[in-house]
């Protein structure tokens, strides 16, 4: 089967799908994955095909005129500005595609794929189905109660097809499929009983009771394994050997609005709490010098933070999971979007003992946390436990067994 997957976003919204889709691969299937360029070597170094879509999310998402990049409204906007060249995209990527699969961010390609008569599924990373559990976890972190919490969500949905309403149906006449609205296409979609998976572990976030059957998280799509010849650089190595373990930093794709001051606050944190430091640059581009501090540039995570005392990152889904399956605390600084929702999810289960947003974050506050963190063995001790229970879930194999079942049922979506 050939299985193409439409992904917009940063790398954090590219690793889950490489490695799901080295999975699919494994079993046989064919398959590619149409993102941006920035991400192009994750799609390449799992062996999948790639597919170019336009937009640098690099360049598009970097701070200008002193302010974050790291907006709904600014993703919204380029995901307006570049609509059409990236729906032209996409639908040559899906030209050849016995089915296709969505990312949050890639529900055009729903569009496209009706029009090509294929069948579809959403792969999605966040819990975005309506539900009185929580609210959107994209907007916010409070609770409405939980009538307003599925009002909240059914909004939400609505709304995030707003910015594009004119162009969607612009899309559907050139596909020769006719109007709708976003209120009527998401209920059309529920009728039809079209099928959304969660990279997530329902151990984490568990199914609400009032979502339908045909939208459940499954299980971690975990970053594709690591090749046989691979070799941690030999500096990570003996910085590992020269002491106690460290606590990592980074913050993968989020570009900071001064990183080397953000740099700073996190080297000074780490010697406030008598750690050494492991730090990755990324997209924020963090540089720390000293004997007791490594900077690093791409390391696999899955090596990486079993090796680490604790963990301090950005709370993006994809390495909330990797923190999870290494069984170590963590802290999170969370930018924007669904981040402070699985930060409160993490010091909820007991394997954090706190957030605090990049825009407040201090020395103080961040030195408190790590030492809390790798101080305190009960954070260490749920991790742990909680560990050994996602890694026994197995979300790549759901998806597979989904993706045969609809190819058999043929078109859904």
């Amino acid at each position: 089967m050939k299985i193409v997957v439409l992904t917009v976003g940063t790398d954090g919204d590219v690793v889950p799908y490489a490695g799901l889709g080295a999975r699919l691969a494994a079993q046989g299937h064919d398959v590619a994955i149409a993102t941006h360029v920035s991400s192009e070597q994750v799609v390449r170094n799992a062996g999948l095909e790639f597919r170019r879509l336009p937009i640098d999310m690099k360049e598009e998402l970097a701070p200008r005129h002193g302010r974050s990049g790291m907006k709904i409204y600014r993703m919204w906007s380029i995901y307006r500005e570049h609509w059409d060249e990236l729906c032209d995209a996409s639908l040559e990527a899906c030209a050849d595609a016995d089915l296709v699969a969505v990312s949050a961010l890639g529900l055009h390609g729903v569009h496209i794929a009706e029009a090509l008569d294929t069948p579809s599924i959403g792969l999605f990373l966040q819990p975005l189905d309506p539900t009185g559990d929580f609210a959107p976890p994209i907007v916010t972190t409070t609770s409405f109660g939980r009538r307003g919490n599925r009002y909240a969500g059914r909004a939400f949905n609505g709304l995030g097809q707003a910015p594009v309403y004119r162009k969607m149906n612009q899309l559907r006449g050139r596909l020769g499929l006719p109007r709708t609205n976003p209120d009527r296409w998401y209920r059309g979609l529920n009728k039809r009983g079209w099928p959304i998976l969660y990279g997530y572990s329902p151990t984490i976030v568990p199914k609400p009771a009032d979502w339908p059957h045909f939208r459940r998280p499954v299980g971690y799509w975990w970053a594709p394994p690591l090749a046989a010849d691979w070799r941690p650089p030999a500096e990570v190595v003996d910085f590992l050997d020269d002491g106690d373990k460290p606590v990592f930093v980074g913050f993968g794709s989020m570009p900071a609005v001064d990183g080397q001051r953000l740099a700073e606050t996190v080297a000074k944190a780490l010697r406030r709490a008598g750690r050494r430091g492991v730090i990755q640059g990324g997209w924020s581009n963090l540089q720390v010098k000293g004997d007791d501090m490594l900077t690093i540039g791409p390391t696999p995570h899955d090596w990486l933070f079993p090796r680490m005392a604790a963990v301090v990152h950005h709370g993006g889904a994809g390495t909330t999971a990797a923190g999870l399956r290494a069984g170590v605390p963590t802290v999170t600084v969370p930018f924007a979007s669904d981040q402070p929702f699985w930060a409160n999810r993490l010091i909820k289960l007991g394997v954090s003992p706190g957030s605090v947003g990049v825009k407040r974050v201090d020395a103080e506050i961040l030195a408190a946390l790590v030492s809390e963190a790798v101080t305190d063995p009960g954070y260490s001790a749920r991790a742990r436990l909680l560990a050994g229970q996602v890694r026994q879930e197995d979300g790549s194999a759901a998806v597979l067994a989904e993706m045969e079942r609809i190819a058999e049922l043929g078109r859904v979506g």
